[in-house]
């Protein structure tokens, strides 16, 4: 008899001891194992060590971090069962107009010459503001004329593209003060990856917004009928993930000490494929921002172990795509598996 009952408590454990796993867990053995990887094919072909070189990893972790800084955004926009196809174009376009206002007033060349010199805040919040109105656009018209979000973010995505590309005829905006640039030297894009990562890690498991968001990704009919306001409750989303876009822009301008209507090509795919490598369900409702911070550096790791390997850049995008593929096909199971259990 003591047996069956140990042997039930020993059931009955077991779930439980699995769900005190993070799920985050597999994902970050998946990064330490890609690591091992080029560390041993790095003393194989290359005769050096891919881990050890700190330099090589520095640089490895600002390249993904104004990535990360979109991929927090766009995570919580494919929790509620939705995509942003325009983080990488709203990236651009605050480039430009945050830029244009973070002139100094020695630039001969200065686009607005009576807004020279500015305080930091100003380019700053302009670039915030920017985002905020993107990502407002693209809220209203998935939530309130119901286009589905791939069609309502495309069509944004190539509107600020050529709006990027006509605000100054599609010429660079150079000579930033330093102060507006300091933003983006040394360590300070990392830092504010991680805080924005922190700030949101919170809200979505600790607040009723995080509650509203997973809600609606997971049945949005159930939400709206728990008295969740669902059409205002996804434009706040978008309009987040608009935001911290165009800070993404406001970091990209002041690192590179230049605006170009370029910057941010393909941004959303990589923000996209950090999110999904993550553990977030392209089926809405399940993802964790952690998860996320771990894909963005997956990425980083595959594109600094390609660039460490000297593999061609374009085998890189090739196999970045094989991956985001295996990705989804892993959600795709677990799913089934989910619904099975």
């Amino acid at each position: 008899m003591s047996t069956k009952i140990e042997a039930s408590a020993a059931t009955a454990s077991s779930p439980a001891s699995k769900r005190r796993i993070p799920p985050e867990f597999n994902i970050f053995l998946v990064l330490i194992g890609i690591a091992l990887v080029y560390e041993v094919l790095g003393w194989i072909f290359i005769g050096q060590s891919f881990l050890m070189n700190t330099q090589r990893l520095t640089i490895m972790i600002l390249q993904v971090a104004v990535i990360g800084i979109i991929a927090v955004g766009v995570t919580q926009v494919i929790i509620t069962g939705g995509i942003d196809l325009s983080s990488g174009s709203v990236v651009g376009v605050t480039a430009m107009i945050a830029a244009s206002v973070a002139q100094a007033s020695t630039w001969p060349r200065a686009l607005y010459p009576a807004l020279t010199d500015l305080p930091a805040i100003v380019p700053i919040g302009l670039g915030l503001c920017v985002g905020l109105l993107a990502g407002l656009i693209n809220g209203w018209l998935i939530a309130k004329t119901k286009i589905p979000p791939f069609i309502a973010t495309l069509g944004l995505m190539v509107s600020a593209r050529g709006l990027s590309k006509w605000y100054t005829k599609g010429q660079p905006v150079s000579g930033l003060t330093d102060q507006f640039n300091f933003i983006g030297t040394g360590i300070w894009p990392v830092i504010v990856f991680l805080v924005v990562a922190l700030i949101f890690h919170i809200a979505l498991r600790y607040t009723r917004y995080g509650k509203f968001t997973y809600a609606i990704g997971a049945n949005v009919q159930a939400a709206r009928v728990s008295g969740i306001n669902v059409e205002a409750h996804l434009i706040k989303v978008y309009a987040i993930a608009g935001m911290l876009a165009g800070l993404a822009g406001v970091v990209t301008a002041a690192r590179a000490q230049t605006a170009q209507a370029g910057m941010g090509v393909m941004y959303e795919l990589d923000a996209i494929a950090a999110t999904v490598i993550g553990g977030t369900s392209l089926a809405g409702g399940v993802g964790r921002i952690t998860g996320t911070v771990i894909g963005t550096v997956i990425l980083g790791v595959m594109t600094s172990g390609f660039t460490f390997l000297r593999v061609d850049a374009y085998y890189q995008e090739i196999v970045k795509g094989m991956i985001i593929v295996a990705a989804v096909v892993v959600d795709v199971y677990r799913q089934k598996k989910r619904k099975t259990v």
